[in-house]
């Protein structure tokens, strides 16, 4: 296939895929995090309620992980590393 052209319609769905699909930030249950020092994370970094952060600490506790943040993959890669800082296992992938 290669040296053949792509079709402008094959390019313009990859782009749409591209820019529909953002990127998330999941954390990842670990052995050494308290559930009450997750949840004050997710309100510090991200601005959630005691209510929401609650919710996202058991779902990365009895699901494994959660999607705390979207949206461009800077922002996600920022949000990834600030995890990173405060002792959390967090990585970034596109939505699925």
């Amino acid at each position: 296939m290669a040296g053949q052209a792509v079709p402008a319609e094959a390019e313009q769905v990859q782009e749409t895929e591209s820019v529909d699909r953002p990127w998330v930030t999941v954390v990842w249950d670990d052995p050494v995090n308290l559930m009450h020092y997750v949840t004050f994370i997710f309100q510090k970094l991200f601005g959630y309620s005691k209510a929401k952060a609650t919710e996202l600490m058991l779902e990365v506790h009895n699901e494994g992980k959660a999607v705390v943040s979207s949206g461009s993959r800077d922002k996600m890669e920022h949000d990834v590393q600030r995890l990173h800082a405060a002792g959390l296992w967090a990585t970034m992938q596109r939505d699925e």
